[in-house]
């Protein structure tokens, strides 16, 4: 049991990392996202083949599949742009505020009332954005780049949330990056960007895309799909709260000059942070509790 916590903080570190590799390398947002999705998708295909994995499914399964992965090609697209024009604190402290969009989002697509939790929390998050927003106003750019990330990313989770039960985890995944990745490559198609130029990469920038689409990404994606199977998805959404922290952390040691935020940014970091943890243990106890009631 301990070796799959710690399994589950490594895979949580990689996601955090997933930003830090967004600033070293040095191509466009969208090329990155090509390049990812192709890398990602080709290395959870040789995982299917290499464990003997099915992941064939009818065209009328694989096709929601594919839509999915344009949202989440667009979140991650916005997500590395906002690294690209402020920087990682920034984006990861913004991006942090998923939870919002996530429980608004939600209720929304299950056709339920919004919980009075939610709306608190969301209150509390808005106000920690709000002050990023007063102290980091010059990231003006990447802080709107990543609240439409942090949008995207809420309705990619609820939309996969709908489809989880149907087919294995990294199948699901696996057809959202070809979604992503064609969707590129027709924007990139019409709009002329497939180029010489395009596939023109630096060593480095090589090397830090098959870190990003192998480890952070397929690596990532499979061994979550086995720590799941183990540990509870409470355990596991609490974890994955950590990756902000993790990864402006990570911040400080990779870009030290680039990555000093002023107090104000980090007290409302802080302030949307802890309201993404506080909302699962909060919601978990008062379900508990009207569970008692009800029993009683």
């Amino acid at each position: 049991m301990p070796g799959n916590y710690l399994q589950l903080h490594f895979i949580v570190i990689l996601l955090g990392f997933t930003a830090i590799l967004g600033a070293l390398i040095t191509l466009p947002a969208i090329n990155l996202v090509w390049y990812r999705m192709l890398i990602a998708f080709v290395g959870l295909w040789a995982y299917f083949l290499l464990r003997k994995i099915p992941f064939q499914l009818k065209a009328k399964q694989i096709w929601p599949l594919l839509g999915i992965g344009v949202v989440v090609a667009l979140h991650w697209i916005t997500f590395f742009h906002a690294i690209k024009v402020s920087n990682v604190s920034v984006t990861l402290g913004v991006f942090a505020s998923t939870t919002l969009f996530t429980s608004f989002l939600e209720p929304l697509s299950q056709k339920r009332r919004i919980f009075w939790l939610e709306v608190l929390i969301g209150i509390i998050i808005l106000g920690g954005i709000y002050l990023i927003f007063q102290y980091e106003f010059q990231y003006l750019e990447g802080i709107l780049y990543a609240l439409l990330s942090a949008l995207l990313n809420g309705l990619f989770v609820v939309l996969n949330r709908n489809i989880s039960n149907r087919h294995h985890p990294t199948v699901i995944s696996f057809y959202e990056m070809i979604g992503g990745f064609l969707f590129i490559s027709v924007f990139l198609l019409f709009s002329g960007d497939f180029n010489p130029a395009f596939f023109s990469l630096s060593q480095p920038d090589i090397f830090y895309l098959l870190v990003l689409g192998l480890i952070c990404t397929a690596y990532a994606f499979a061994a979550i799909v086995h720590v799941m199977k183990v540990l509870s998805a409470y355990t596991v959404v609490l974890s994955i709260n950590l990756e902000p922290v993790y990864g402006i952390i990570m911040a400080h040691f990779f870009f030290p000059e680039a990555e000093q935020m002023s107090a104000g940014f980090y007290a409302g970091t802080l302030i949307i942070i802890l309201s993404v943890f506080a909302y699962p243990v909060l919601k978990r106890k008062i379900m508990y509790k009207d569970v008692d009631l009800v029993n009683r």
